[in-house]
């Protein structure tokens, strides 16, 4: 059988010698026909608020809240109808404000090709510094009375607008929302908190899930402490293209999307595979290790004790360039000797969150990666290498049994398979 796979910006075809296949994947919705006319239905009728033109005078101050390069969220096509919708406010009174969250900032050359050339040459836009003091202001409290400090341009400005998309997610249950303020503009020992172990851990941290899910309830809470005053949130298909437009009120639209997601993406299996293959769902979240732990967890998900995960992330960005995740999988010498280091007094690292869960992925199943990464790097970190993706899978079927059953995910992260 052959199958396709999102690899970077490719589509990268992969021959598996066995008939016992079962692809999982979202169920696709096409594309909006009219984005534009749908966005400024969406700003215009939105869900639990003022329209979006009545919010905003011509006087205020607006910051405007968007994601870094690893998310797919097509700004470049959302601002210039933003501002159009409010022009009756001048661009100096707009600051953009990209969510970095503990990610390293944007170039210029990304700026320009996340947001647009004209949008990036006529308007102020910044990336957000989660180390720095003196970009960040106190804006309240959070749990055991420490301060939440956000990025200071937005808890200065007079009106806030946070735009993001909606997919699954492996510790919120689903992106966008609040996400896209906490952790997205917030200080690092929120960030830290926000991501303690004891939470990470929780079984109701997970794929799909927003009741009680402890990971949301932060989010929730903490990035609702300076008022976000409009919501624009959509989903989108594997093309890249918008499907719907979730507009208004932060909680009650981004449920909304939440809620059309969850009946798109879930998939429902009837048994553990021996092998799943994945992906990172291609370009910009398949761009570095880091991230690429999300198509693995979505393949953890319906993988048996001791099977194989096999993922395909270009990670042509590397490790990548934050943080100590790298170094945590390269100082331990078994991930179970990671997570004995992170349950020990006083264990406190950026990015340990990630460690947590690519840890518990690989002790529960081999991990093989095709990618761009060094290969005596991708062993350093517990995980096989792969050079030739069909000649490891059918080495790999080869000593198995002729029947045995394989899981494809194409789009990676993007399904949420679970057993029934």
């Amino acid at each position: 059988m052959k199958t396709k796979l999102q690899y970077g910006k490719e589509i990268i075809e992969v021959s598996i010698p066995s008939e016992q296949v079962d692809e999982i994947r979202p169920r696709f919705i096409p594309g909006l026909e009219d984005e534009s006319a749908a966005f400024r239905q969406a700003v215009r009728h939105p869900i639990d608020s003022e329209p979006l033109k009545e919010l905003i005078r011509k006087d205020e101050q607006v910051a405007v809240v968007i994601p870094d390069i690893t998310r797919a969220l097509p700004s470049n096509r959302l601002l210039p109808w933003l501002f159009e919708e409010l022009q009756h406010v001048p661009e100096e009174n707009f600051t953009i404000i990209i969510g970095t969250g503990t990610h390293r900032g944007n170039t210029p050359d990304e700026i320009e090709d996340m947001v647009g050339g004209p949008v990036a040459k006529r308007y102020r836009i910044l990336n957000h510094n989660a180390f720095d003091p003196d970009t960040l202001e106190i804006v309240g409290t959070r749990e055991g009375g420490r301060p939440i400090l956000m990025n200071k341009e937005f808890a200065r400005a007079d009106r806030r607008i946070v735009m993001g998309f909606v997919e699954p997610h492996f510790m919120a249950g689903f992106s966008g929302g609040y996400k896209a303020i906490f952790p997205g503009i917030a200080d690092i020992d929120s960030i830290m908190h926000y991501h303690r172990a004891s939470v990470i851990q929780d079984p109701l941290s997970t794929w799909g899930v927003l009741e009680n899910n402890p990971t949301q309830s932060q989010i929730q809470k903490n990035g609702s402490v300076a008022p976000v005053d409009f919501c624009i949130n959509l989903t989108l298909n594997h093309q890249h293209q918008i499907t719907r437009f979730f507009c208004g009120d932060v909680v009650t639209a981004h449920e909304a999307g939440c809620h059309f997601v969850k009946s798109t993406a879930m998939a429902q299996c009837s048994r553990p595979y021996p092998i799943v293959i994945t992906s990172n769902s291609g370009f910009p979240l398949d761009q570095n290790l880091y991230q690429a732990v999300k198509g693995m967890s979505a393949a953890a998900q319906i993988v048996e004790q001791d099977g194989l995960i096999l993922i395909a992330s270009r990670c042509n960005d590397g490790w990548p360039d934050h943080g100590k995740f790298r170094q945590m999988l390269f100082d331990y010498d078994s991930p179970q000797s990671f997570l004995e280091a992170l349950h020990s007094p006083g264990f406190h690292v950026q990015d340990q969150w990630q460690n947590q869960l690519l840890a518990l992925i690989q002790l529960k199943a081999r991990v093989a990666v095709f990618s761009e990464l060094a290969p005596e790097e991708v062993k350093k970190a517990h995980m096989e290498p792969v050079d030739d993706l069909n000649s490891f899978i059918a080495r790999e079927l080869s000593i198995r049994p002729a029947n045995c059953p394989i899981a494809v995910l194409p789009e990676g992260p993007m399904t949420i398979p679970y057993l029934k």
